[in-house]
């Protein structure tokens, strides 16, 4: 017996795994082990094309299948389990149909290939799927027949698929919604009525459902038969969360200070599936550059507003900022849509009122601006708090009008592009790679409004430089420091898991922040280097983060970040 059949039989084994138990197990549950163990050992050998093999269970020296229930040992001292597989089969015969254009069968299923009973049930299960995404929503196996010849040690497997009617959405039951109106649930469930039918259209319409956030089951099954020759109707079944949620959340680094930040949020607020949500931050608490910053917002989402896939929202931001070089008010409200593309992409466009205070060495400033805040964002992360897998891009465009003479137009640019790739055993060491472009163009830097000038440094850009220490100087002798209108910025990371709980980092950043241009005498770069634990907690890693200056004049000696999550 091969060294695989081996491992198989004794991982289906309940038997063995009873016998190598730490817990004592009784004689009345070894025996039912035992009794189950022919028919989970037969799958086994089944599977892997043995159709001739022979399996005796011993229990103290007689056969369990061949002990009646009712005289069932009340001990049992030994145990053994004798397999013999057999030979192994192949097919003789391998025949489906009819098939839908386009089936991929098992690359197994064919003459002269090893006839494991896995490999029927898969090319059935093909053959079915196909028709399925075909528009068949009831295609099934009609018929099949497999006949094993032992003389020849050969199988002949015929299986008869039924294609059924192609099929178009009807109606959607749904039940089990207390609070959310059933109108509003039907609408954002996106019930594709009408449409020819394909398994990927439930799943959007379960997709939609989940990520409302409103409910903690969503079950959705199709009717077991088409009504009226064609038409397939869906019944739904939801539970409604608690209407109320809140959360917090706490970083700190060396130079950005102490952030706490936290929010309350209403689901379902009108019986429309409506989503309140409010926002404070408070950063800056203890830190070495500026002062205390403080920011509080609101936004209220409708789901499903001109399309099952498209949320209406209204959002407005207050805000009171001490930096280094400057201190803001602000002000913002607006109003937008954010649409879903599919499960990876989606994007978000708005149109908004900001107004600015800004003092610094210059005196106060007043900006007001109409903007259209827009972005795309592409997602396929295998997990969003510690990514092993996957890439991740948002790229955003925010058009703005200036009103009055101290606010210049134009349009800011950013994009934020992410690569993870794990390797070793079990994904046990990740290299991680991040870069961040951005600009202004049209408006002169004392024209444009602070919040979409560039500065570098710090937990989000550069580890190692203090916090937002790199700008640019403007004015005739250049003693105002502000951001600059372009800005790069370039981190990689090596990830490496000591144990499931606990894994370090090494990694390396670098920032650019220039007045006009890129990689020009404009501007200026720095960088900063060091290592990090981690320690895994089910709502993310804790990352503790030690990094130094590289190179660049605003070096400040070593800095130390402390948050939830990984970095990037």
């Amino acid at each position: 017996m091969s060294d695989d059949i081996a491992d198989a039989i004794k991982g289906a084994s309940l038997t063995r795994d009873a016998m190598r138990s730490d817990e004592e197990t009784g004689a009345q549950d070894l025996f039912a082990s035992a009794r189950a163990d022919y028919e989970r050992i037969i799958g086994v050998l089944y599977a892997r094309g043995y159709y001739a093999g022979s399996i005796s269970i011993l229990l103290d020296g007689r056969e369990a299948a061949g002990i009646e229930p009712m005289d069932a040992p009340q001990t049992i001292g030994r145990i053994d389990i004798r397999v013999l597989p057999g030979p192994r089969f192949t097919f003789a015969r391998a025949a489906i149909g009819p098939l839908a254009g386009g089936t991929q069968l098992p690359s197994g299923y064919r003459q002269g290939e090893t006839a494991g009973s896995g490999t029927i049930i898969a090319a059935a299960r093909a053959g079915v799927d196909a028709w399925r995404e075909d528009g068949h929503a009831k295609a099934a196996v009609r018929h099949q027949q497999i006949t094993a010849n032992h003389r020849t040690e050969t199988v002949s497997s015929d299986i008869v698929l039924d294609p059924g009617p192609e099929a178009h959405f009807g109606i959607l039951h749904a039940r089990g919604n207390q609070r959310l109106r059933t109108e509003r649930l039907l609408e954002i469930a996106g019930y594709p009525t009408g449409r020819r039918y394909t398994p990927e259209r439930i799943e959007e319409v379960r997709a939609r459902l989940r990520r409302t956030g409103i409910f903690s089951s969503v079950t959705l099954v199709e009717a077991d038969k088409l009504r009226d020759g064609d038409l397939l109707d869906g019944d739904l079944t939801v539970v409604e969360e608690r209407r109320r949620r809140m959360g917090a959340g706490i970083e700190y680094g060396s130079s950005e200070g102490l952030t706490l930040s936290a929010y309350w949020l209403h689901r379902n607020l009108l019986g429309g599936g409506e989503r309140l949500r409010w926002d404070a931050e408070i950063s800056g608490i203890g830190g070495t550059t500026g002062g205390t910053d403080y920011s509080l917002g609101v936004r209220l989402d409708r789901p499903a507003t001109f399309s099952p896939d498209t949320s209406a929202f209204v959002t407005s931001t207050v805000a009171r900022t001490h930096e280094e070089d400057y201190t803001q008010d602000a002000y913002s409200v607006g109003v937008g849509l954010a649409h879903i593309f599919n499960e990876r992409l989606s994007g978000q466009v708005a149109i908004q009122y900001d107004w600015q205070k800004v003092t610094d060495d210059s005196g106060d400033t007043i900006y007001r601006q109409i903007s259209w805040p827009s972005f795309l964002l592409w997602d396929n992360r295998d997990n969003v708090f510690d990514a092993k897998r996957g890439y991740y891009g948002r790229v955003g465009a925010t058009p703005f009008y200036g009103l009055g003479d101290s606010t210049g137009s134009g349009m800011q640019l950013t994009s934020d592009l992410r690569a993870y790739k794990a390797f070793g055993a079990e994904g046990r060491f990740v290299l991680a790679g991040r870069a961040q472009i951005g600009g202004v163009f049209g408006p002169s830097l004392e024209k444009t409004p602070r919040d979409y000038l560039f500065y570098s440094g710090g937990g989000g850009t550069v580890r190692g430089q203090p916090y937002q220490s790199l700008g640019v100087r403007v004015l005739e002798n250049g003693t105002l420091k502000t951001g600059g209108g372009r800005f790069a910025a370039f981190s990689a990371e090596f990830r490496a898991g000591l144990t499931e709980s606990i894994g370090v980092v090494a990694f390396y950043d670098a920032g650019y922040v220039g007045t006009d241009d890129y990689f020009n005498d404009s501007g200026e770069w720095q960088s900063g280097a060091g290592v990090g634990l981690r320690y895994a907690t089910p709502i993310g890693p804790i990352r503790l983060d030690l990094a130094g200056p590289v190179s660049g004049s605003t070096g400040d000696g070593a800095q130390i970040y402390l948050g939830i999550g990984q970095a990037f």
